[in-house]
């Protein structure tokens, strides 16, 4: 009897070790299939749930300081459940498409293609939350060309991307021909949607509309196709510009939506100030930026270009960095400035690229000299210091007038050209002693005119002398009056400028 009871305990032993083993490879099984597969399995593997799961949230949600934990999230599957029904009523999602939600750290999107039966659905976002989201980012998504037939972006995930250009680029790559793209964001100026849909060059819009938000606030969503490769559409709100003043067949287009922007810009100055510094100064609080105006979040970069920079805290440092509207952007700065009592200064400046060359309307060597005014004792020594005397172009020939004054001229239009595109966010500000008429007309001659969003001029005139009543200057050629011409027709054609000191 002893022995049968002893023979049972040993057998009973014996299967609890088997079963205990047992649970043992499957809790083992499963974590790799979760940790390193990211949830999914296939045939081989052993699944604890099947691909269309329907949980209440992640796992890792079930904080109870998490916004979308129990009924707040529960509550977002279901709005998200309904914007893609109506996409499926409409045809722009089937049961059987592959669909991806971007830079989605929640996966309510996710689950919602899931239960209404898009069940091939995934998720990413840069910490992984499996099954629902895999690791990956807008920019960079770890799928294979022409992946997916639906590609959604929500939470503000592209105008939050430091890199919008990629994102789109990215969605481009993975989505096919033919594929939809629906986008929630806040993009509601014309401005901003205009560049929003630069950046999506390979999609064709099929709807803008505002709808409310998960949180009931307004939001527009967004529906785009991807085109075939050989599908090219023209652009019918825009309109040309070509030279002030010329026959010239050299064009380019400025968007309808920018010339109504200019009319919301301050007015002009009409009448000549008795004193132009004092009375443009007081004009700043008047100035309106375009980015007080519009959204810049969909520009690819954002690019400030100083040209006469003088020294740094002349206008980068004291205006620039300091006052400009930026909108949270950093901005590549471009320092051009060709007196080289300045250069020193910014060999010390991080963020600044210098171009120690005068800018012009073609490449060449031009000859400078110091505006010797004889009423101005402190001429030489203003040079480099107070910027107000500063060198003037007088001839572009071989003869000498020194080294110190010979300084290499580049066209500053090509150099724009070959450095920003339309994508791109650019501001200029522009001081160049009065070859402002050259450069300009140089600028809308080429088309680089309108790579610059905004640009900040300063006219130079014969202005009245203060040292003898009734004498003008005789340093400028040109009168006030063709300076607010220059400014008028410049807003005219749809260039965002403001009269600048």
């Amino acid at each position: 009897m002893e022995f049968t009871m002893a023979k049972h305990g040993i057998l009973r032993n014996i299967l609890v070790r088997i079963f205990s083993l047992a649970v043992l490879i499957f809790a083992v099984r499963f974590a790799i299939i979760v940790t390193v597969r990211g949830g999914s399995c296939d045939s081989s593997d052993f699944c604890f749930f099947s691909d269309n799961i329907n949980l209440t949230s992640p796992s890792h949600l079930s904080g109870s300081g998490d916004p979308f934990s129990g009924k707040n999230w529960r509550r977002s599957v279901e709005y998200y459940s309904a914007i893609f029904q109506d996409m499926i009523g409409e045809g722009s999602i089937s049961p059987n498409s592959r669909a991806i939600c971007i830079d989605t750290p929640t996966g309510e999107d996710v689950l919602a293609l899931k239960e209404i039966g898009v069940v091939d659905s995934v998720g990413i976002f840069k910490k992984p939350s499996p099954p629902l989201i895999v690791q990956g980012e807008g920019h960079r998504q770890p799928f294979p060309g022409e992946a997916f037939d639906f590609e959604f972006s929500g939470n503000g995930g592209l105008e939050e991307s430091t890199k919008p250009a990629e994102f789109a680029a990215e969605i481009c790559r993975t989505l096919r021909p033919g594929g939809m793209l629906a986008v929630h964001t806040a993009a509601r100026d014309e401005y901003s949607f205009n560049s929003f849909l630069e950046l999506f060059t390979c999609f064709e819009l099929i709807r803008k509309r505002e709808i409310n938000g998960v949180d009931s606030s307004t939001i527009v969503e967004i529906l785009m196709k991807k085109k075939n490769p050989q599908f090219k559409t023209l652009d019918s709100m825009s309109i040309s510009i070509s030279p002030l003043n010329s026959n010239s067949v050299n064009k380019c287009l400025i968007p309808r939506y920018k010339r109504e922007i200019v009319k919301n810009a301050e007015s002009l100055i009409l009448e000549e100030p008795l004193k132009p510094l004092v009375s443009l100064k007081r004009n700043l609080k008047n100035i309106k930026y375009l980015t007080s105006l519009v959204d810049i979040s969909f520009k690819k970069n954002y690019v400030y270009i100083d040209i006469g920079a003088r020294s740094y805290s002349s206008s980068i440092g004291s205006w620039f960095k300091k006052q400009y509207p930026k909108q949270n952007k950093t901005f590549e700065v471009y320092a051009i400035e060709s007196d080289k009592a300045f250069h020193e200064e910014y060999r010390t400046r991080k963020g600044v690229n210098l171009l120690p060359y005068a800018a012009w309307v073609r490449n060449e060597t031009l000859f400078f000299e110091i505006t010797r005014d004889p009423s101005k004792k402190m001429m030489m020594k203003g040079r480099g210091i107070m910027g107000r005397n500063r060198i003037n172009p007088v001839q572009t020939s071989s003869s000498h007038m020194g080294d110190k004054d010979k300084i290499q001229g580049f066209d500053f239009a090509y150099w724009l050209k070959s450095v920003v595109t339309s994508k791109d966010f650019v501001v200029v500000k522009m001081d160049v002693e009065g070859t402002e008429f050259h450069l300009i007309h140089r600028l809308i001659e080429t088309g680089a005119i309108c790579l610059i969003d905004e640009l900040f001029l300063q006219c130079h005139y014969n202005r009245w002398q203060r040292c003898c009543s009734g004498q003008r200057s005789y340093k400028f050629q040109k009168s006030y009056s063709e300076c607010l011409d220059l400014f008028t027709s410049l807003r005219d054609n749809g260039v965002f400028v403001h009269q600048w000191w």
